[in-house]
């Protein structure tokens, strides 16, 4: 698979990312606020391209990725959501489970965004996943991101260091839903 299957909620579409996106992708990833609890520093235009374009590329090696986050009352990219193999070099090991990750704009936060369009994901996840568990990692201090992986079903296993900081590790089995 090349490019992620748009997917529409009430609120939101999931969708492939354009190069129009790159500019607001940029602003939210320079934002103190989205990189508080995600490395601690904002990111220069090169590493946010660098971002960008890897999640891009996870779907052509992986057949899953991050999609772009779209607004559907304006038409605005406001963040991203999916799941992606990002290699990390962690104890426990993530290999061979799927690591899903949202970022939205600080500006929604506090809207429900990040558990509707994690919701739409996974739905997506679980039906076409070979993967039996799905993992991401959290600071212990992000008390929204934990809200909205809880209400995903994720939960807690246990801590690791990763890069000097530790991090949650959590864990959600894949959902079989009867057709």
């Amino acid at each position: 698979m090349s490019d992620p299957p748009r997917i529409e909620t009430d609120r939101l579409v999931l969708r492939a990312r354009t190069i129009e996106d790159f500019p607001a992708y940029c602003e939210i990833w320079a934002n103190p606020e989205t990189t508080r609890f995600i490395g601690g520093s904002p990111i220069s235009s090169e590493d946010s391209w660098m971002r960008f374009s890897r999640a891009a590329g996870q779907w052509r090696l992986c057949g899953y990725g991050l999609w772009a986050v779209e607004e559907r009352s304006t038409g605005r990219f406001i963040g991203e959501v999916g799941a992606a193999d990002f290699k990390r070099i962690i104890s426990p090991p993530l290999e061979g489970m799927p690591e899903c990750a949202w970022s939205l704009d600080p500006a929604v936060h506090g809207r429900g965004f990040a558990s509707e369009a994690l919701a739409a994901a996974l739905k997506w996840l679980d039906a076409t996943s070979t993967s039996e568990r799905f993992c991401c990692i959290i600071d212990p201090a992000n008390a929204p991101s934990i809200r909205v992986a809880e209400k995903a079903g994720f939960r807690l296993v246990g801590t690791a260091d990763y890069k000097g900081a530790e991090i949650n590790l959590y864990h959600r089995l894949r959902v079989v839903r009867a057709t």
